[in-house]
């Protein structure tokens, strides 16, 4: 089985993204969607730990993947509140993945570069996220997750870091309207993959191209027109 094969595989099994970012993002839900659970005591969601997107996705991974050494975490630094999403209900989650090519890793401190490079802030559940221009307290445009566990970017030893992709994902509604979202995530991760000499995947895990982008925009036009988003004006775009 071909180095692309595998890749691929990994990136299908990683689609648990969606799960992921609802537990990220928060924990609760609108009103009839999601599976019924037991009443819990106070108690019992004391002592209950919640995976992390970063957790999610690394297990995912992790069934496509070779087992990897994890890293140890810094331990003591304070959390960063950038790029922490002040509502927890959403609709709709758009994702992309930039991956490294066969035979190649994306190394951590390239990833720290070209995501500083294409507008991105480090911050909150130590991932990077893009936000909005002048008001980073409304929360991020889109933010970016390791696609291996623990799913956070671990400064302290990031010239060790090697992982197959990294993971895009914008949830609905945005800080700003639908389309201009995805406006300024597609050309970010474009930007990051020509950076790191790796390819830009859609949520199919196939090859990002023209008539994708397209469907994909005209459905957020529709979104916006359904959702009345408020004309923010466009981000800036690489």
């Amino acid at each position: 089985m071909s180095d692309m094969t595998l890749l691929r595989i990994g990136i299908a099994v990683a689609m648990s993204l969606l799960l992921g970012a609802i537990i990220f993002f928060g924990r609760s839900r609108k009103d009839g969607q999601g599976r019924r659970v037991p009443r819990e005591t106070a108690r019992d969601a004391a002592d209950r730990t919640e995976p992390s997107l970063g957790e999610q996705l690394a297990d995912s991974w992790g069934q496509g993947e070779a087992e990897q050494e994890e890293l140890p975490l810094a331990t003591g630094a304070p959390q960063s509140e950038l790029g922490r999403r002040p509502v927890d209900q959403f609709d709709r989650i758009i994702s992309l993945y930039v991956a490294a090519k066969a035979g190649s890793k994306l190394r951590g401190s390239d990833i720290v570069v070209a995501a500083e490079k294409a507008g991105l802030t480090f911050g909150y559940m130590d991932v990077f996220h893009r936000l909005v221009d002048g008001r980073p307290e409304a929360g991020p445009i889109f933010s970016v997750a390791n696609i291996i566990k623990p799913g956070s970017f671990d400064m302290a030893r990031i010239a060790d870091v090697e992982t197959p992709a990294i993971a895009f994902f914008l949830t609905l509604p945005a800080p700003v309207p639908a389309l201009d979202a995805w406006e300024t995530m597609e050309p970010a991760a474009q930007r990051m993959a020509d950076l790191l000499d790796g390819v830009v995947l859609d949520e199919e895990r196939s090859a990002l191209g023209r008539q994708r982008i397209q469907h994909i925009r005209d459905e957020l036009r529709a979104y916006d027109r359904q959702n009345a988003a408020p004309p923010l004006g466009r981000t800036s775009r690489w």
